[in-house]
């Protein structure tokens, strides 16, 4: 018979450890409850994986740092690359967790596993669904079939791509989607399917590394408004941003003002990079804004947040405009 898979859980906090006063009280506490209890919780994962729990960190996901995602993501590339384990699961919170998913997305080294996942009720809720998602991502995490799969995020019997999937609701359990590309797969009480692969690079056939990486370099987000003011982008390169995201009206667009400051900056050597608000579609080169003539980049498929984490990790090496371009064709 062969040997079950070898999975780690690396817990991090969110609402999958959050604690209420009561089992029907919607207000709680995240990331309360350590991995050791959360384990206690889901009977038969010994079935599924040979399973072990780090508590690596416990915070809600909207305190999640840089710092932690760095020291995440190294933790990750040294179980993996010691053959320690066979897959990771990662329990996060749900309010930044696309933003965690995708920069592990770029900066894991590995073909196996590494499947997110979280909660949308607390762990001491009425009728809990983190003990199921953390079952089904387990089994998710101990197939084979989910090599080079890049990481994936298991929620609500879903099994969605990093670069796809976003949040879409701020209390219902079905919150995430993947509204562009669609599901990677499913996964019903441990039963998997899979209906496609990732198409846009990923972990171990990433271009970019961590070694010797401490932080990363400032990229602000803009949200794009009715009149906004221009002033908003001096602010914030003045207080040291390398890289702005324009979170633009329609196709990434933004008022005659600010796209002339825009352009002023991106002049200078500030990268500009136009997303957009609305949350499914993508924002094409040179439609509605000249972006040859501006020196602007287009997010292509990615939202605000994950534009964001592509830039911060590209600036990490000197790239030119074209360069940076080029690199949200491919991730």
């Amino acid at each position: 018979m062969k040997p079950l898979a070898r999975i780690t859980i690396l817990a991090t906090g969110g609402t999958i450890a959050g604690v209420a006063p009561s089992s029907t009280q919607p207000g709680y506490t995240s990331g309360k409850i350590d991995i050791n209890n959360m384990l206690q919780a889901v009977p038969n994962l010994a079935k599924l994986a040979q399973v072990k729990g780090e508590q690596f960190s416990n915070v809600g996901s909207q305190d999640m740092s840089f710092e932690i995602m760095i020291g995440l993501a190294r933790r990750i590339n040294e179980l993996l690359a010691a053959d320690e384990t066979d897959g990771v699961v990662v329990t996060h919170g749900t309010d930044t967790m696309e933003e965690t998913a995708f920069f592990l997305n770029l900066t894991i080294k590995s073909a196996k596993p590494v499947v997110m996942t979280g909660a949308m009720r607390p762990f001491t809720a009425l009728s809990a669904d983190g003990p199921l998602n953390l079952y089904n991502s387990v089994a998710v995490a101990a197939d084979p079939n989910s090599w080079e799969r890049g990481v994936m995020v298991v929620m609500n019997d879903r099994i969605h791509g990093a670069h796809s999937l976003t949040k879409t609701n701020t209390t219902a359990v079905e919150t995430f989607l993947s509204p562009i590309n669609g599901l990677m797969g499913t996964v019903i009480y441990g039963a998997i399917q899979y209906y496609r692969s990732p198409f846009r690079k990923h972990t171990n056939i990433s271009e970019f590394s961590l070694e010797g990486v401490t932080c990363l370099p400032r990229v602000d987000i803009m949200y794009a408004c009715a009149d906004m003011p221009p002033d908003l982008i001096d602010c914030s390169v003045a207080n040291g941003a390398k890289g702005i995201i324009i979170a633009g009206d329609g196709n990434g667009n933004m008022n005659e003002a600010t796209l002339q400051k825009a352009a002023q900056m991106a002049s200078l050597g500030i990268f500009i990079v136009r997303s957009s608000r609305v949350s499914t579609g993508t924002v094409g080169r040179n439609m509605e804004v000249d972006d040859d003539a501006n020196q602007f980049i287009a997010s292509d498929e990615l939202n605000p947040a994950k534009a964001r984490i592509l830039l911060m990790v590209a600036l990490l090496s000197k790239r030119s405009f074209q360069q940076v371009q080029n690199l949200y064709y491919s991730y």
